[in-house]
């Protein structure tokens, strides 16, 4: 029977509650336990796959295809157990959704559809069904407490508690305990009123995790307790880490998974934790620096590429090198050139949508393959490589993408109209269909070319990965780009280009799925491993130890 963790946040947003759960989990998988999670967004869109990356940092899709919060990518990247689905992120504007279906197809009987009990029951089914088997399910609530978006979701969660009963729900609130320099005084009152917002509504939190910037002195701990009617040792300080992969020790020090398991009656081992020591260790402690360029357009909030750019830390990680990522606007190649280029030892065109920066990519991408630096190219990263191809090897004037010039003479990337998905089905989309849910999405198989670099990467030539994208690269130009010395390395079941590379250059392979989304840091990705193994040998630095003697 399935026990529940609500995790809620006050007083500001963004203070890693997505983080919190993720790491959390892992010290109860640790533990022995089974874990699903599942993320709850106040926002009224149906799912984040038509946000701006602006306003909503990644989208992160799942194995089944779902687009779903970046948290879901924290979740999975931590817990081996919680791989995410349709059933890990809803939003209000899915759980309206499913009821005014409901409502339309009579199945309310005629009564007056409302908040409660009409919406709040959706979400507990909902719940419910994210749940699963599972032996423990944490539930992050997206949002402030105090919000009126989340107000449904906490009466929600508040009526579960009722019906399930104190042995079953853990209630954990985030909140911020801020240090105010000017005076030197760290403030405890907005956690109190926080708490004091969330027992307003009925929900006293059993647990209290408090971010701050430096750790919590015990005289703080004692204060918040008294006045939130929060147990001393339940208030845990998370403090300001320079890696998110501590975390996981941290709050294992200070005894959350036992407050947790406790209060669910559960007698488990310890937690093993050395997965997690070794890769802070390995993350602590490289053995070189490596320099990549990440040329992209959303380079002004970080979050837009944030499973990119754990990927290549992974890579690091697995290969014991420090990889430090510089964010280069592709806006600023076509403006200023690729002097910024210069010195870098690999470069990354990350996926992405609209023609702003198109051909700073596309330079970025020859600046690679005329100076032997290693390539990585994802989605869009993979189009710019073949547009670049068509246009400086096979001598394709104008090659471009229909997305961004639907009058290309050479229209080597287009919109397709029909493909097959994993289970063999037919999808069908033209340019007036809906922007939502309506791209190839989700985990596909792929078949690699033997003796390639993509199948030596992967060690086979059988791989499934994630995608993401509308376009696809027009197989009428495959046999002229091939030619030109471009190799077709991947192919889906259906034909359509999954890799490309160049033969007889260090590194350059490009991907039209997401492997980004399938990296974890305990396993890493083969691709990434191969790509920072690469720039390891690009690399002009030294070794770390020489460099200290």
């Amino acid at each position: 029977m399935t026990s529940y963790v609500f995790i809620t946040g006050g007083v500001v947003s963004s203070l890693g509650k997505g983080i919190t759960s993720a790491c959390l989990g892992a010290i109860l998988e640790a533990r022995g336990l089974t874990i699903s999670m599942i993320k709850l967004d106040p926002y009224i869109n149906v799912d984040p796959g038509t946000m701006s990356p602006f306003q909503h940092g990644e989208v992160f899709v799942t194995h089944d295809g779902t687009e779903t919060d970046l948290d879901l990518g924290h979740y999975e990247r931590f817990v081996r157990t919680a791989k995410g689905g349709r059933h890990s992120n809803y939003t209000t504007g899915r759980i309206y959704e499913s009821v005014i279906a409901k409502e339309r197809r009579g199945e309310y009987l005629g009564a007056t559809v409302q908040v409660i009990p009409h919406i709040t029951d959706e979400i507990k089914r909902c719940v419910q069904k994210g749940a699963g088997d599972a032996d423990i399910c944490l539930v992050e609530i997206g949002g402030t407490v105090g919000d009126i978006e989340s107000l449904p979701f906490l009466e929600a969660i508040r009526q579960m508690g009722v019906v399930l009963g104190h042995d079953r729900v853990v209630y954990v609130h985030l909140t911020l305990v801020p240090y105010i320099s000017t005076s030197s005084e760290i403030k405890t009152k907005p956690t109190q009123h926080s708490v004091k917002e969330l027992r307003s509504i009925g929900i006293q939190p059993d647990i209290l995790v408090c971010r701050s910037e430096k750790p919590l002195p015990n005289e703080e701990r004692r204060k918040i307790a008294l006045f939130t009617n929060v147990q001393e040792k339940a208030v845990i300080s998370v403090w300001d880490a320079d890696d998110l992969y501590k975390i996981p020790a941290m709050i294992h020090d200070q005894g959350l998974d036992g407050i947790v398991t406790r209060q669910l009656g559960l007698a488990l081992p310890k937690a093993d934790l050395h997965e997690w020591d070794t890769i802070v260790d390995a993350k602590e402690n490289p053995t070189l620096e490596v320099n990549v360029a990440m040329v992209g357009k959303y380079m002004n909030l970080k979050d837009s590429y944030i499973s990119l750019v754990e990927a290549l830390q992974h890579g690091g990680i697995h290969t014991r090198t420090r990889v430090i990522i510089h964010y280069i606007e592709s806006k600023d190649i076509e403006e200023r050139g690729v002097d910024c280029l210069r010195g870098m030892d690999g470069i990354v065109v990350p996926g992405g949508f609209g023609d702003r920066g198109i051909e700073g990519k596309i330079e970025a991408v020859r600046f690679a393959r005329e100076n032997s630096i290693p390539y990585l190219g994802i989605c869009l990263g993979m189009q710019v490589a073949v547009i670049e191809a068509a246009r400086h090897l096979a001598s394709l004037d104008g090659a471009m993408s229909t997305e961004f010039n639907k009058d290309t003479p050479h229209p080597v990337v287009a919109l397709i109209t029909e493909w097959q998905d994993q289970a063999g089905d037919t999808e069908e989309r033209n340019e007036q269909s809906d922007m939502g849910g309506t791209m190839r999405l989700g985990a596909q198989g792929i078949t690699l070319q033997e003796g390639s670099l993509a199948a030596a990467s992967y060690g086979s030539t059988e791989i499934e990965e994630r995608h993401r994208h509308r376009y696809e690269v027009n197989n009428n130009y495959r046999d002229q780009l091939s030619d030109a010395g471009l190799v077709f390395s991947g192919l889906s079941i259906d034909d359509l280009v999954e890799m490309v590379e160049l033969p007889g250059h260090p590194f350059f392979l490009a991907s039209q799925f997401h492997p980004e989304f399938t990296s974890n840091p305990r396993d890493g990705h083969p691709l990434f491993k191969s790509f920072i193994a690469a720039v390891r040998e690009n690399s002009k630095g030294e070794l770390l130890e020489a460099a200290k003697t």
